[in-house]
């Protein structure tokens, strides 16, 4: 009995392929290990998230012969994967789960309920939902409106319409950034009227100087990153529209005045 119960668990556990760094957070973090077959070459990287999770798993080139050789019966991608390869796995019989932008953490739940279903893992995508939901609710409101600005070390915030402004407003912060979508900060509003609060962003990532910097090199947004930063929120939970912006919330909202730390 316990033979046919371990062989019908194998059985409803696809062979799943990750085409990318942002679907390697899903696929590692809701695939049963032993049916991982590949995750892309960056999924042990610093800014992995789950790149503790990478070690030992075979990692795959985007071509189609080192695709095909991991027989996937599932590909999740985020932007990975171009469309003929992609249509050489569907000609294939592999399916493909695309996980969406996310602009809110509704949409962060419907990407975690879209990939658990395609790999059979339905109760393992409402934990990570649970688990999401559990610290949203502990950081609401800790901030209390304060008004505070995204910042990356390339002179760009995050407005409403963005994942960023979301994580903001959880930890019960109000954006300053009025306009929508991914912005080029204003010099001259940031020398006329700095922001009180800043939250920094990727500043993990990257040298502070040296041409990667960008307009983050002017000595105004240096001034207003060390004065007014509470807190730099690091990569890895940034850079894909997964359950770490949860983590990145919290984060966040232990810096808020009067808070202990998660």
């Amino acid at each position: 009995m316990l033979a046919l119960a371990a062989g019908a668990a194998q059985a409803a556990s696809p062979r799943v392929l990750s085409l990318d760094s942002c679907a390697d957070q899903y696929v590692m973090g809701l695939a049963p290990r032993e049916s991982i077959v590949g995750v892309s070459t960056r999924a042990d990287d610093a800014d992995s998230r789950l790149r503790h999770v990478a070690r030992g798993l075979p990692k795959r080139r985007l071509d189609l012969e080192s695709v095909l050789a991991a027989r996937p019966d599932v590909a999740v991608r985020y932007w990975g994967g171009e469309p003929r390869l992609l249509a050489a796995l569907e000609r294939r019989g592999v399916r493909i789960v695309t996980v969406r932008d996310a602009a809110s953490f509704g949409d962060v739940r419907a990407n975690v309920r879209a990939v658990a279903a395609a790999l059979g893992r339905g109760p393992q995508g409402d934990a990570v939902i649970a688990g999401m939901d559990a610290r949203l609710s502990r950081a609401a409101g800790a901030w209390g409106g304060a008004s505070a600005l995204y910042m990356t070390p390339g002179g760009v915030t995050a407005g409403q319409g963005t994942l960023i402004d979301a994580m903001l407003r959880a930890a019960g912060m109000t954006n300053a950034e009025a306009r929508p979508g991914f912005q080029t900060i204003s010099l001259e509003q940031m020398a006329l009227s700095p922001p009180k609060t800043v939250v920094l962003g990727f500043f993990d990532t990257f040298q502070l100087s040296g041409d990667s910097w960008g307009i983050g090199r002017h000595r105004v947004l240096q001034r207003v990153a060390s004065d007014r930063a509470v807190a730099s929120l690091p990569g890895a939970l940034l850079g894909c529209p997964d359950w770490g912006a949860a983590e990145a919330v919290s984060l966040l909202a232990a810096k808020a005045p009067g808070r202990a730390k998660p």
